[in-house]
């Protein structure tokens, strides 16, 4: 009797990581993994390379990084999930849902933080409009999925205040996210510095004031050693240009484990980034544009690295 198949949809390293570490719960069946696609007029961009700020690009920095993990890790790779007839899906996005899986059984995983609810979110709720309008802040809105596991209690609050079935989530714990203190344990050559971590606002067509943000972080640190590392999708000449000039005496990082950088640090300081739950989860003095009590509250369960069990768990049960 043949194996079920399972396809893994990637994306970002951080949700390509999440989904083979999901994976290794799942042993016992056929699996296949696939950077993040679409089909239709999206596709159509992405193949144009219209699209190469985006997980789609196909000749983003996104898919390089996943395609090479994937070979790293001698993982099975069916672009766009087109050799096979899946038993199961697990996805980190349903902002885009392709058509040869709108039928499957989905599970849905949390990858991180969620962008806030701006003007542009009402709007494609109002309207029904693409749900990639408006970023990650409409994520968990398809109801394409039979399952949709999240970080902690305070997302799913948050979810359902948004409008996703309470019946459809599992508080199951993210990976990468639910076992901080293991980064405590790393080669990392500094200490007790501030620690900035960069976004993609401006990559991804958002306003940012950089200068004003490394103002800021200079403030913050107030005289201690400070350090930048860049978020992998940004413009790295730019930004190392910008902290050069704002902050001459800085140190800048384009590549590393941030986990452990953070783990290293005193303080952390970000804008919209999920990195932020790794400074709280470790009792870092943090900074970051959201607010801190209601981060507090969203920050992903601590489980000791048991939630990609949890999620493979859930897995078993569609397909058996």
């Amino acid at each position: 009797m043949s194996k079920k198949k399972i396809l893994f949809i990637c994306g970002s390293l951080n949700q390509t990581t999440m989904m083979h570490k999901i994976s290794k719960h799942l042993e016992d069946y056929d699996l296949f993994f696939t950077p993040y696609y679409s089909d239709g007029f999206l596709n159509v961009l992405a193949k144009a390379g219209l699209l190469d700020f985006t997980i789609l690009g196909k000749n983003s920095e996104f898919q390089k990084q996943t395609e090479k993990y994937l070979n790293n890790h001698n993982l099975e790779i069916d672009f766009a999930g087109s050799k096979n007839n899946y038993d199961l899906v697990l996805t980190c996005s349903d902002l885009i849902i392709p058509k040869n899986i709108k039928q499957k059984k989905l599970i849905l995983v949390q990858e991180g933080m969620t962008d806030p609810e701006n003007l542009m979110y009402y709007i494609v709720k109002t309207l029904k409009l693409p749900r990639y309008l408006a970023s990650t802040s409409t994520t968990g809105l398809s109801n394409a999925y039979n399952v949709f596991c999240v970080a902690s209690e305070g997302y799913k609050k948050l979810f359902i205040k948004k409008g996703v079935s309470p019946d459809k989530i599992k508080v199951t714990g993210i990976p990468n996210f639910d076992n901080a203190k293991e980064y405590l344990k790393n080669n990392f050559p500094y200490n007790n510095y501030c620690l900035v971590a960069t976004s993609d606002t401006r990559e991804t067509f958002k306003i940012e004031n950089r200068k004003r943000f490394i103002l800021n972080a200079l403030r913050i640190a107030d005289g201690r050693e400070i350090i930048f590392k860049l978020h992998p999708n940004e413009n790295e000449i730019r930004s190392r240009k910008e902290i050069n000039k704002y902050a001459p005496n800085a140190l800048v990082y384009a590549n590393g484990n941030i986990n452990h950088m953070i783990a290293n640090c005193n303080t952390l300081v970000t804008k919209y980034s999920s990195v932020v739950y790794v400074g709280i989860a470790l009792n870092k003095e943090v900074y970051s544009d959201f607010n801190l009590e209601q981060l507090k509250e969203l920050t992903p369960i601590q489980n000791g690295g048991k939630s990609a069990e949890n999620i493979a768990n859930i897995c078993k049960e569609y397909l058996e």
